[in-house]
């Protein structure tokens, strides 16, 4: 058997085990945050997209819709495509964060980032994955 127990306080001030178990305040604003998944091997049979090249493109097409900062990670790829063939290949993936009172007006600006990497590397796609979260900077 347990032995009963009890907190004695002085004042206004909660007991330290209320206080511990008491959830935290949220911390930051409303943000979207958009993750796009770009290949690197051409369906066409052509060249895989370089390093090089695919830097230029963030420079070119993402740094300037997103000045405020971006992370990419390079990865590894694979999906079964339509005559049932596991491809596997490079792959980067670009994350952008902005306040979800912009996402309107970031929504152009993502899908031109997305046809823009489809015609220049002959792409059939570029996979777009949103989550709503909070941010604190």
């Amino acid at each position: 058997m347990g032995a009963p127990f009890a907190y004695a306080t002085l004042g206004d001030e909660a007991p330290v085990a209320a206080r511990a178990a008491a959830p935290a305040a949220a911390r930051g604003q409303a943000y979207i945050e958009t993750r796009l998944l770009f290949g690197t091997e051409r369906p066409d049979g052509g060249p895989a997209v370089t390093d090089r090249q695919f830097t230029a493109f963030i420079d070119t097409e993402v740094t300037p819709r997103f000045p405020n900062g971006l992370t990419v990670q390079e990865g590894r790829a694979q999906w079964r495509d339509s005559h049932g063939v596991v491809e596997r290949e490079r792959s980067y993936e670009l994350t952008l964060l902005y306040p979800a009172s912009e996402a309107r007006a970031r929504d152009a600006r993502i899908e031109r980032i997305r046809d823009a990497y489809e015609k220049a590397f002959a792409q059939d796609s570029v996979a777009r994955v949103e989550e709503r979260t909070t941010a604190d900077f």
